[in-house]
């Protein structure tokens, strides 16, 4: 009897480890899994590291091949997109990295509302960087250039994609993107996005007194608007 109650308490210990190391493992699953969907880093593979690739490629930061895999050259090219654009510079497609990229996170379903708060947050910049001493008029201006070129085929189709575009727009290349916004350049960017469009569907604009490009010269004008020429 003694001998069948010890065999019975052994059977109940071994039972109740099998089942505290299934509950670990499944644990340990579940939270590496939520980790690798919450970021791409060196190692990770899939959809969101293909994104990635396209993008900083698209955009003149990563010259490797688009195959999915988050290798060396796409840590390095990662690297490069955050030091020239005010991130944390560590190699890994974070939260805040995937934001400026104009990703959402495979993690993060908040789906449109948080496209739509990244781009006003990205025109915002664009606009404080490009345009904060020109009139609210030009200021619009200058974030509707933005949207017409999403808009159309010769530029890529996201807010991010635009603005981030290598040699696009000067506040990226000299970093006034990354100063602090004031009120009036979100005020500029919403309106824009709400539909108006002082420059009528322009997707190119210079300054006469400072452009040295001939080419940018030779397309039409559609308004005049501050300091900047406005045209297609």
């Amino acid at each position: 009897m003694f001998k069948i109650q010890k065999n019975r308490k052994k059977l109940i210990m071994m039972v109740t480890i099998l089942f505290i190391f299934s509950l670990f493992i499944s644990y340990n699953i579940f939270f590496r899994n939520n980790e690798i969907d919450a970021l791409s880093k060196y190692g990770s593979r899939g959809n969101e590291v293909t994104q990635i690739q396209t993008k900083l490629k698209r955009w003149g930061y990563y010259n490797g091949s688009i195959d999915g895999i988050y290798g060396s050259k796409t840590q390095a090219a990662v690297r490069y997109f955050q030091s020239k654009n005010g991130l944390t510079v560590d190699g890994i497609a974070g939260t805040k990295t995937l934001a400026a990229m104009g990703i959402t996170s495979s993690s993060n379903n908040s789906g449109s509302s948080s496209n739509n708060s990244n781009d006003l947050n990205l025109l915002t910049r664009i606009v404080y960087g490009e345009a904060r001493g020109e009139s609210y008029t030009g200021q619009v201006a200058i974030a509707a250039v933005v949207l017409n070129r999403v808009k159309s085929s010769k530029f890529p189709n996201s807010v991010a994609g635009v603005i981030y575009q290598s040699g696009a727009f000067t506040a990226v290349s000299d970093g006034q993107i990354n100063l602090t916004p004031n009120a009036t350049a979100k005020k500029a960017a919403q309106d824009a996005l709400n539909g108006w469009d002082p420059t009528y569907g322009a997707i190119y604009y210079f300054n006469p007194n400072t452009a040295t490009n001939k080419w940018i010269w030779s397309r039409p004008v559609t308004v005049v608007i501050g300091k900047h020429r406005f045209c297609k």
